[in-house]
């Protein structure tokens, strides 16, 4: 085996050390980053605090995504005026969408595309130009309403996707973790 294989990693010199006392590098991200990917490190980066819009009516939810999201900002409005609103004047990274703003849309078979997240999602459509760098997720019990709502903002070259609220904390987790 030659030399430069039987170098050995002191922690803490910010770089390799070698058999013979030779150090081979001095940046410590660089050592951090080739122990990470060797699984000899193990790293927790916190990330910078993101902005949140929630369009949904119910308030237990307004307190699921704010525990979801504590130490990010977090806007939360309850009808289709109110997001309007918001999203014309804000900017967000992450923006979450529910389709029944109402008890009677629960469970109905006839639509309403003027009092649903379906006309934030139109509206969103119609607006390219804003929130173009946001994640969009729908977030719905309701299936159906929800696959309109994609299709409007995927057509419109948005990036979106459908996520049932059971398996909504899961891709949270995945996309903003701490």
């Amino acid at each position: 085996m030659s030399d430069a294989l039987k170098c050995i990693f002191k922690f803490g010199t910010g770089g390799l050390l070698l058999d013979d006392g030779g150090v081979i590098g001095s940046d410590m991200r660089l050592l951090d980053s080739l122990l990470t990917k060797l699984g000899l490190n193990k790293v927790k980066a916190e990330r910078h605090p993101i902005r949140v819009f929630l369009l949904d009516d119910d308030r237990r939810r307004h307190r699921w995504f704010s525990a979801r999201f504590k130490g990010d900002f977090v806007d939360v409005a309850d009808n289709v005026d109110q997001a309007k609103e918001l999203l014309a004047v804000k900017s967000y990274d992450a923006i979450f969408l529910d389709h029944d703003l109402h008890p009677e849309h629960y469970n109905s078979e006839s639509r309403d595309d003027t009092r649903t997240g379906y006309a934030v999602a139109l509206w969103l459509a119609a607006n390219p130009d804003l929130q173009s760098a946001s994640t969009i997720l729908v977030h719905t019990r309701n299936a159906d309403g929800a696959m309109r709502m994609v299709e409007e903002l995927r057509s419109a070259g948005r990036s979106a996707e459908y996520v049932p609220f059971p398996l909504l904390e899961e891709r949270i987790k995945r996309y903003w973790r701490h």
